[in-house]
């Protein structure tokens, strides 16, 4: 992770990005970001790209505090974010942090939000503490949407609760249509809220950075932002310098992730699958009839038209996402790898399809294994003794 945050860091941080004194300083040749002379209040462990540090620096260029009360340091000067020296200031091993001297460690961007606006109450806008819709659309992106924002970058799932790229941006795009429904249609102002900045308009803008940046990438796998969140995204952009600094923060980061090739082995991104159609596709679509024995949301199982066995299944993905064979497979593939297994093993158990006690479960790979249809697919053979070796 260290040597993430420093490739990270290096290439980026080449020039300063904080104007009234609260910068990201030029990296050392010892791969550290210099500190300014004096010792702040304050050291916040961020990186520019960090979308979740950011609302905290919108807050902090909004209300004009200075790098003689917070520091912004990167966490390599710590030795990364899973080094012994970081860890003792924050067990979880992520940013951004807020230290204080003298006081607590404040990890968590939501935190350090309230934190900021409790003790500089009195410098730039609020941020609407008390404001109910600024505080569910903050809370909404930090549970439904900061949790699963992994399916945009990461090289592999869980993306959260998701298993699946595809199942993740279904339940990204859900949650920005729920932010944007509570957008009004008569707003008044640039902000989310309306003509004052919230803590909904800091928090929710940086992920919109990476949405804007990202979606793109996935194709057909993701849509445009809503209407009115677009809209906004936009008009905060384009009106509001503090904003707009961000987005040049944030974006230059993502754009040396695309330099450095980041998504270039990314499922969805830079790999698709783009292999022809199959006869399985047919009977997906109920083009070509066959004998359906088990129709799930992601499988199908139907009857062998040349069996092998008395009772013969074929189990196949709905989505073959690649899987044309199985040496195709990879980490995307795990969640739907174990719902075809036990869904064979479920077919093995069922009697009335002719099985009895037990069955050979088989995955022929490549010319060399038999397979004969380009769609991965589980034969479930049972209803009289097998022996081994198969031949």
């Amino acid at each position: 992770m260290r040597r993430l945050i420093v490739s990270l860091a290096v290439p980026y941080l080449q020039a300063s990005y904080f104007a009234n004194g609260l910068a990201f300083m030029t990296m050392s040749t010892g791969n550290q970001m210099k500190m300014s002379s004096s010792t702040p209040k304050h050291t916040l462990y961020d990186l520019p790209v960090s979308n979740n540090g950011a609302r905290c620096r919108i807050m902090l260029y909004k209300k004009g505090i200075k790098s003689e009360e917070v520091a912004i340091v990167s966490p390599a000067e710590r030795g990364g974010l899973k080094s012994d020296e970081y860890l003792a200031l924050n067990p979880q091993g992520k940013m951004p942090l807020l230290t204080v001297d003298g006081g607590m460690n404040i990890p968590e961007s939501d935190t350090i939000c309230r934190y900021l606006m409790s003790t500089y109450s009195d410098r730039g806008p609020s941020f609407l503490p008390d404001d109910p819709k600024s505080n569910l659309i903050a809370r909404i992106h930090d549970m439904y949407i900061t949790t699963i924002q992994g399916c945009l970058y990461k090289a592999s799932p869980p993306f959260g609760i998701y298993g699946t790229r595809q199942d993740a941006f279904k339940e990204l795009q859900k949650q920005l249509q729920i932010i944007d429904d509570l957008i009004s249609d008569d707003k008044d102002g640039n902000y989310l809220c309306g003509s004052e900045v919230s803590l909904a308009d800091a928090t929710l803008f940086p992920t919109m950075i990476f949405v804007k940046e990202m979606f793109p990438k996935f194709g057909p796998c993701a849509t445009e932002l809503p209407t009115k969140l677009s809209k906004w995204y936009d008009d905060v952009k384009a009106n509001d310098a503090d904003f707009s600094k961000v987005h040049e923060e944030v974006n230059g980061g993502i754009k040396q992730w695309t330099t450095n090739g980041r998504w270039d082995k990314i499922w969805l991104a830079g790999v698709r699958d783009e292999e022809p159609a199959t006869i399985f596709d047919k009977i997906i679509s109920g083009e070509i009839p066959a004998t359906i024995v088990k129709d799930e949301p992601k499988l199908l199982a139907f009857k062998d038209i040349n069996p092998a066995a008395p009772a013969h299944v074929l189990v196949i993905p709905k989505n073959r996402n690649g899987l044309s064979s199985l040496r195709k497979s990879t980490p995307e593939h795990s969640e739907i790898l174990g719902q075809l297994m036990v869904a064979a093993g479920e077919i093995a158990r069922d009697t009335s399809l002719g099985f009895g006690d037990g069955a050979r479960i088989v995955v022929n790979d490549g010319e060399d294994g038999g397979q004969e249809v380009p769609h991965l697919h589980v034969h479930v053979l049972g209803g009289r003794q097998m022996y081994w070796p198969p031949g």
